[in-house]
């Protein structure tokens, strides 16, 4: 009979922070394994120490290198490859002779544990067991004594290995992270925290819960002195804010939440107030202490006046708009009126646009050169539509029109068909995207010919083709739409 394999956490190097049933475990274990750096010092071993008992085997597994150069043929991936091998067949034997082996993990077995290396070599053979253990993560929060996520936040857990580009973008787009494996990466995570305008949100915390705990700003931290047991805390709560007297005109994209940007989140989360059209608010999770100011959609003037009046008495605004707030939005109504408040900044959050959301649900027919135009005439007259539509056709862009119709606006569709057919085959492909993105989405293809103004309303997009915009039928039976980069030479 073969014994068991155990991966016992120890927590995060407080010996009274083992838990009971991992200091039974390691009690009652045939053999004891650990692992240590060359000098023989494994910090396992010392706490778990107290629950050792006389007779115990111990196996000692001793790393070959320490950094990632070492004299191994295969280099420092191979010298590990190598140690993890015989390491597990160390373990193997004492398995094979029916001994319980408990091997130590620092923190939990199965969070950034050299243990998984030996549980995906041995649990091909042998049965194992998993002891949780308290992480570094949470001693670390305990040591800083502040909340590291409330309420819907979400924590990120990140290793400082990363490239610092990838680094700082996960940064600034998280509401609160914890940056491990540090050592000699500390520099280039001080650098992506400051990139990503987080450093001063953040915590240094250097072997947690231990006699040797220090926890300082990260920004205050000599990067040569990093150990490896030590971590950077950015908490949630912390999220950069919009400054009191301010206007963020805020994008939420098409519809779909998972298209709204994580800086659009945290302008919409540190404003003061909210202001746009009722459906767009409702999009957004209420926040205690927000005042909303929902709105029809039509008097975009009184909307941005009352964006700048609010900022103006020091309140931090975000006006909402759907799609890109600078694509036939609120962007530029806003920016027109705070031209009479000279102390009220505005700043533009940009967002996906309706037409790159239709676009990518039928393919790529946006793949060349293409013109966005409005049919709405309520704010500039017909005669300047119609010339744009034609220059655009002649110019064979494709279109990608926005506000096509309306209840009261209806003859618009008809008209711009009949314009495009002088320039357009009967054939050309025309998309339209309704709701995209929300509840009731549906898209479908049409002939320019065939296009029926009646199915269109305000909440539609069309895209009309080029003449070298393709229409075929996959394999699954959906309509595919491209429009090909290259375009033909003239001979």
């Amino acid at each position: 009979m073969t014994g068991r394999l155990y991966g016992v956490g120890l927590g995060p190097g407080d010996p009274e922070l083992v838990t009971v049933k991992a200091a039974r475990v390691i009690g009652a274990a045939d053999v004891v394994a650990y692992h240590s750096a060359r000098h023989g010092r494994s910090i396992a071993r010392g706490i778990a120490q107290q629950y050792l008992r006389a007779g115990q085997l111990e196996e000692h597994l001793v790393y070959p290198v320490t950094t990632e150069v070492a004299d191994h043929p295969g280099g420092y991936s191979g010298a590990m490859e190598d140690f993890y091998r015989e390491s597990a067949e160390r373990i193997a034997a004492h398995l094979e002779a029916g001994r319980d082996v408990a091997l130590l993990a620092e923190g939990d077995p199965l969070f950034y544990s050299s243990y998984m290396h030996m549980h995906t070599r041995l649990t091909q053979r042998f049965g194992a067991v998993i002891i949780p253990g308290v992480t570094s993560v949470s001693a670390a929060s305990a040591a800083i004594g502040t909340p590291l996520v409330q309420g819907e936040e979400v924590l990120s857990i990140l290793p400082g290995t990363l490239p610092v580009d990838e680094l700082t973008r996960r940064l600034a787009d998280a509401d609160a992270a914890v940056v491990m494996k540090l050592g000699r990466t500390y520099p280039r995570v001080l650098e992506a925290l400051s990139a990503a305008g987080r450093l001063q949100d953040t915590f240094y915390v250097e072997r947690a819960s231990t006699d040797g705990q220090r926890v300082l700003p990260a920004e205050d931290v000599d990067g040569s002195t990093v150990p490896y047991f030590s971590l950077v805390m950015m908490p949630g709560g912390h999220a950069p804010a919009a400054q009191n007297g301010t206007v963020a005109v805020v994008g939420l994209g098409p519809g779909d939440i998972q298209w709204m940007t994580p800086q659009s989140r945290r302008e919409l989360a540190a404003a003061t107030d909210l202001i746009g059209y009722g459906p767009y608010l409702d999009r957004i999770p209420a926040s205690a202490g927000q005042v909303r100011h929902p709105s029809d959609n039509t008097d975009e003037a009184a909307r941005a006046r009352l964006a700048c009046t609010l900022a103006e008495q020091g309140r931090a605004v975000a006006v909402v708009s759907s799609g890109d707030p600078g694509v036939f939005a609120m962007a530029t109504a806003v920016l027109e009126e705070a031209k009479q408040w000279p102390g009220v900044p505005v700043r533009v959050i940009p967002a996906m646009t309706a037409a790159q959301a239709v676009a990518s649900r039928i393919g790529a027919p946006l793949g060349h050169d293409y013109a966005v135009i409005s049919l709405s005439d309520r704010l500039k007259p017909w005669d300047i539509i119609e010339t744009r539509l034609r220059a655009a056709a002649a110019a064979d862009l494709v279109l990608a029109i926005y506000n096509p119709a309306s209840k009261t606006r209806r003859w618009q569709v008809g008209a711009m068909r009949d314009l495009l057919l002088e320039h357009r085959e009967p054939g050309t492909p025309v998309v339209l995207g309704r709701d995209v993105g929300g509840p009731t989405e549906a898209v479908t293809v049409v002939r320019l010919d065939e296009l029926d103004p009646e199915v269109v309303d305000m909440r539609t997009m069309v895209i009309v083709g080029s003449s070298q915009t393709q229409w075929y039928t996959d394999s699954a039976g959906a309509d595919r739409v491209f429009t090909p980069r290259n375009y033909p030479q003239e001979s």
